[in-house]
């Protein structure tokens, strides 16, 4: 008998469905399951899905099932709001679309030089994504033309439009066909009456799919903490030195108070780094590497710039300021505790965010369980929370025709580092990043800059 949720039961073709075997799609995510059917039958979609639920997978099948490879036209078009999620998103459509004929897809987002962008969409594409104010940059140049595009999808539509992007998304619309002549597929993590005004807008006759919270409870540990204004800070550093979480990822609700909480916490030692809406792109991507690779201990971030960030293993995450929607505090302690592992929210509340406790409690249909500051021992001996690796930066990446590989076989065979010393690769255009062990990091640095990567000389630095 065939499981309810095996992607055999979907209208794919056979050579799909191998790749998605390939790829260890085992079975359909729930978002998957109550989306494929009707995307894949054409209706509009209204899903509201978490980052990290499977959405990416469950409106690019639909989008790759609509198109036509022998059409070198852009025919799918997918608006993101950060030029990580579209980096992110662009990845595993060329994933699910290994199973076509050379299906070209191109992320067009802000942050990145226009010119390599321009060269790509002269010789053509089939799917675009990418920010709003890039592809309206497009679209006003001339260099991307939409009248092709059967399927529209707008993903984290509601960060898109706290993020500002409404006048540019009704910009991109009217490029596009009418609703009647293309699908529509909409997703959201929250629902406000700003998304369902969208809705209205962009769609025909949407079916509204809805999940309950994805991630389990019980495997979350929600603490709650009562501290004053001027302790804030303070009791985030007890908090780390207390539980000593590997990774962790601490919410401001001011892009200040971000700054302030890093300067406090670096004053104590620590690796923390910043992520707001004021650094530059390749600030943002440092950081981002950083604490993707692990050398880095604490991220402190704003709701808006950690939108689409999905981090493997987070140990814990510290709200350091309650969030004013209770939504929103959902998904800010849904990134931890996920594929089964525990995880650790801290909340830290002052009597003033009292209201928004009790909005959460509703939220999340059950009381807070309260903790005295107190309790928090300081378990550090005098070792502040180091990260266990460190970041390289190689200048050189996929303009140079550096692959992984090569950077591998230079730690491993020609300076003679183990395999469990070497942690994740990043790579882009220009850069190529490698994590490395603490222990081994100057012993890395050192014999890449001495040695070659793929056969030439390389400059190294560490992050």
């Amino acid at each position: 008998m065939v499981h309810p949720l095996d992607f055999s039961i979907l209208p794919l073709p056979a050579h799909v469905l191998a790749n998605l075997r390939q790829m260890g799609y085992a079975s359909m995510t729930p978002i998957q399951a109550a989306s494929l059917p009707l995307a894949l039958a054409g209706k509009d979609l209204i899903a509201q899905a978490q980052t990290g639920s499977g959405k990416t997978a469950a409106f690019s099948l639909p989008l790759l099932a609509n198109l036509n490879p022998r059409r070198l036209a852009v025919q799918a078009l997918v608006l993101c709001p950060s030029r990580e999620l579209a980096d992110q998103v662009t990845q595993e459509v060329r994933r699910l679309a290994r199973a076509e004929d050379n299906i070209k897809v191109l992320t067009l987002s802000g942050g990145a030089t226009m010119r390599p962008q321009l060269a790509s969409l002269e010789h053509g594409a089939h799917i675009a994504v990418g920010t709003p104010g890039r592809i309206l940059d497009h679209l006003e140049r001339g260099s991307l033309a939409l009248g092709a595009v059967n399927t529209w999808v707008l993903d984290e539509a509601d960060r898109m439009l706290d993020m500002g992007f409404a006048d540019d998304i009704a910009a991109v619309a009217r490029h596009l066909p009418p609703p009647a002549k293309r699908q529509t597929l909409l997703f959201s993590a929250t629902y406000p009456p700003n998304v369902a005004q969208l809705a209205a807008r962009y769609q025909r006759e949407p079916v509204m799919v809805v999940l309950a919270e994805q991630h389990s409870q019980q495997q979350i540990e929600q603490r709650f903490y009562e501290v004053a204004e001027d302790q804030r800070l303070h009791t985030v550093g007890l908090a780390l030195n207390h539980f000593r979480p590997d990774s962790t990822l601490a919410f401001c609700n001011t892009k200040q108070q971000c700054r302030d909480l890093v300067a406090v916490l670096q004053a104590q030692g620590l690796v923390a780094l910043a992520l707001h809406g004021d650094l530059e792109q390749r600030e943002r991507d440092q950081v981002l590497v950083r604490f993707a690779q692990r050398s880095c201990s604490v991220l402190v971030a704003t709701d808006v710039a950690a939108r689409g960030l999905d981090i493997a293993k987070l140990e814990a995450v510290i709200n350091v300021d309650v969030s004013p929607e209770a939504e929103v505090h959902v998904h800010r302690s849904g990134r931890t505790g996920r594929a089964g592992e525990q995880g650790l929210v801290i909340n830290l509340a002052s009597l003033d965010d009292m209201g928004r406790v009790g909005r959460i409690e509703q939220q999340m249909g059950r009381e807070s369980r309260w903790y005295p500051v107190a309790d928090l021992i300081d378990r550090s001996h005098g070792q502040p929370l180091q990260p266990t690796m460190v970041s390289l930066q190689i200048l050189g990446g996929r303009k140079e025709k550096i692959r992984r590989g090569d950077v591998l076989g230079a730690l491993t065979k020609d300076i003679g580092l183990q395999g469990g010393d070497i942690g994740r690769i990043d790579l882009n255009d220009f850069s190529t990043y490698v994590a490395v062990r603490a222990e081994v990091a100057e012993q890395a640095l050192r014999g890449l800059n001495a040695g070659k990567v793929k056969g030439r000389s390389v400059k190294v630095r560490r992050l």
